[in-house]
């Protein structure tokens, strides 16, 4: 019998109100917030561009920037209510919190852990998207990939909340951004570049076993939960709609709060990064370098710059020759000769660029693109000697590129204050709203008997620690998959088992994520090449 028959078998005694509505409080709260994130947003573009001495921009690209923000933070809104009822699920049928009051307290530690974020996480997304379209990204061929990748995964997800499926966002986006990739490669006639398939690899094992991990975590502490406290209380079903005992209470919301902000602190990153792209393509003056790098930093980077080039072999080969080399060790991760010689000059170039005004800040406007591009190719070529062909350099010059590297990563990989708060936001305001549909079949349709206290807690310690890790290492994870995992390792580890139908559904929308994701912003991505 399931979950939802047994309690409607039982009258429904023990199932929260899923159905009331928010109050008034919280609607006000939503509008407030909503005007907060557009006010933040707008008055931060006007004063990074207005600080940046940009020149105004022309309707068309005003539009498409505005169009490009929104989708956007869009997808941190689908995000929000698709991805966190998987938090809030535990504690609302165990009623350790009434529904209304878990999801807006879920939303203020998405909000916090958003703020609180490194941007490791949303850097690393941007590394799988293919070299020539990040360089062009201001162009046709920069928006249609932005528009293509977040549109698509918009798309999906709302497709797998209305059937209810905990499918993951992550996931999506990535199939998104691989989708994209093969598209660009098969328009430029070669399938086998595009994508770094690497970097793809590494961010689909932590998609794969993640999943893994919540299962065997959760079903592992439990066990072990049972054998050191021996309170029958933590192991049955919840009395009714009472809430739990206040130390089992206490112990679920804390485990709700860290799921969130973990969830808020990986996740968010996602839209970040992208809204990142799309201000560098736009307003390249205000956002292409870190105007706030001091001018001694920026001193020890242009001397860093001149030991390299010094210190790796020279190279007379032109600058276009220069980009044209590095470009095409980064599409094809194959190893040629000239790549040392080329980096080297091009670090060359960089430091004679900044050192000429003395602070990035005053790097003209003309000039602001080509020494962001230069850096970003020096950086990412610096990244893939280090990981696949570190033994073509001495241990001298190994050492001097990662400073290096640490250096230009600081002056072009920077999240502005602003940005964190629209993006937190829009994941607050989407955990506020829709979260029903996804709640209903964690809570329910997963296991065969009712959530009990320490089932909930071992999913959710499960769950944050797997993503508070991932977050440290930069990886995206699966909120979504690795709590209903852990939901079901609780449930097979208890010998209350799981509901077949439910966790099928599951696994079907976890295979087909990824080539449904690839299949829909590929396509997508065709069609807007051939319009912009």
């Amino acid at each position: 019998m399931s979950v939802a028959a047994g309690l409607a078998a039982e009258g429904g005694s023990t199932r929260p109100a899923l159905d009331r509505r928010s109050g008034r409080g919280s609607r006000w709260l939503f509008i407030v917030l909503l005007v907060i994130g557009v006010g933040c947003s707008v008055a931060g573009l006007v004063s990074d561009v207005s600080g940046a001495g940009s020149q105004a921009l022309a309707w068309a690209p005003f539009v498409l920037l505005a169009l490009a923000l929104l989708i956007a933070l869009g997808f941190e809104f689908v995000n929000g209510f698709h991805d966190t009822a998987n938090a809030v699920a535990t504690v609302i049928y165990t009623h350790a919190l009434p529904p209304n009051v878990a999801v807006v307290w879920s939303g203020v530690f998405n909000f916090l852990g958003v703020l609180a974020s490194s941007g490791a996480v949303a850097y690393g997304i941007l590394s799988l998207l293919p070299v020539e379209l990040i360089l062009s990204v201001g162009y046709g061929a920069g928006f249609a990939m932005v528009f293509a990748l977040l549109v698509s995964a918009i798309v999906w997800n709302l497709g797998t909340w209305w059937l209810g499926l905990p499918a993951s966002s992550s996931h999506t986006l990535i199939g998104s951004i691989i989708g994209v990739g093969v598209a660009n490669a098969l328009l430029h006639g070669d399938a086998g570049s595009g994508v770094d398939w690497t970097q793809a690899a590494k961010v689909g094992w932590s998609l794969l076993l993640s999943p893994l991990v919540g299962f065997g975590g959760a079903a592992l502490l439990l066990v072990l939960t049972r054998r050191l406290l021996r309170r029958p209380e933590l192991y049955a079903e919840p009395r009714g709609c009472t809430p739990p005992p206040w130390w089992i209470r206490g112990l679920l919301i804390l485990t709700c709060t860290g799921v969130s902000f973990a969830h808020g602190s990986n996740d968010g990153q996602k839209g970040m990064g992208l809204i990142m792209l799309i201000l560098v393509g736009t307003l390249p003056t205000a956002y292409a370098l870190n105007r706030a790098m001091p001018a001694e930093q920026t001193a020890r980077f242009v001397a860093l710059t001149q030991t390299v080039q010094a210190t790796l072999p020279p190279s007379d080969a032109g600058l276009d020759e220069v980009r044209a080399t590095l470009t095409a060790y980064l599409d094809s991760r194959r190893f040629e000769p000239a790549v040392v010689p080329a980096l080297g000059r091009l670090a060359g170039r960089i430091g004679e660029q900044v050192g000429e005004h003395g602070t990035l800040d005053r790097v003209p406007a003309a000039a602001v693109s080509n020494v962001r591009n230069d850096m970003y190719l020096a950086a990412e070529t610096i990244r893939l000697l280090e990981r696949q062909h570190a033994g073509a350099l001495e241990a001298t010059q190994r050492e001097q590129l990662h400073s290096l590297r640490g250096h230009l990563d600081e002056a072009t990989k920077f999240i502005p204050l602003w940005v964190k708060v629209a993006v937190a936001i829009a994941l607050g305001l989407g955990t506020m709203v829709g979260w029903r549909r996804i709640v209903v079949t964690v809570g329910e349709r997963i296991g065969r008997t009712h959530l009990s206290y320490a089932q909930g807690a071992a999913a959710e310690l499960v769950a944050m620690s797997t993503i508070a890790a991932a977050d440290l290492y930069g990886l995206p994870v699966s909120t979504t998959h690795v709590l209903s995992s852990g939901v079901a390792g609780t449930m097979a580890a208890s010998g209350s088992g799981v509901q077949r139908a439910t966790v099928r559904n599951l696994l079907l929308a976890w295979v087909l994520t990824l080539p449904c994701a690839i299949v829909l912003s590929g396509s997508l991505y065709w069609l807007l090449r051939a319009c912009l």
